[in-house]
């Protein structure tokens, strides 16, 4: 039964650590898309910055377009990646769940084995003290 249990309890161990690799991961990935946002949010103010200053600078315009374009099309990427280990971790936090309760299945089927053989081994004392009671009455 300790061998199950024990094997169970890596099998455990080891989903909650996969569990934990993608959710540095998905932090990582949030870390990402929130850079992707100050870059927006840093091309629009050097854009807005160049179509107000004296001189318009078309090619420069352009490029922050560009740019812009650019960040636009990696922040739907980067949401759309977000999405899928969202969808990862929830399926590995269900699978955590399982392993979780089927070593604390085998825990509590464990616990009730030992109160069983020691609930056995207090009847089979008790019956020996009454045997030898019972003997040492008998020869007095």
């Amino acid at each position: 039964m300790q061998v199950v249990l024990d094997m169970r309890e890596k099998e455990l161990e080891a989903r909650q650590m996969e569990m934990a690799k993608i959710l540095s991961a998905l932090n990582a990935q949030k870390e990402k898309l929130q850079s992707i946002f100050y870059a927006q949010e840093d091309n629009k103010n050097k854009l807005e910055a160049l179509s107000t200053s004296e001189e318009l600078d078309v090619v420069m315009v352009q490029m922050h377009q560009s740019y812009a374009l650019q960040l636009t099309t990696d922040a739907v990427n980067q949401e759309r990646i977000i999405a899928n280990t969202e969808s990862i971790l929830k399926r590995k936090q269900q699978e955590v769940l399982e392993a979780h309760q089927k070593v604390e299945v085998l825990k509590k089927l464990k616990e009730k084995q030992e109160q069983e053989y020691y609930k056995e081994f207090l009847n089979s004392e008790a019956k020996e003290i009454d045997d030898i009671t019972s003997a040492r009455f008998r020869f007095q």
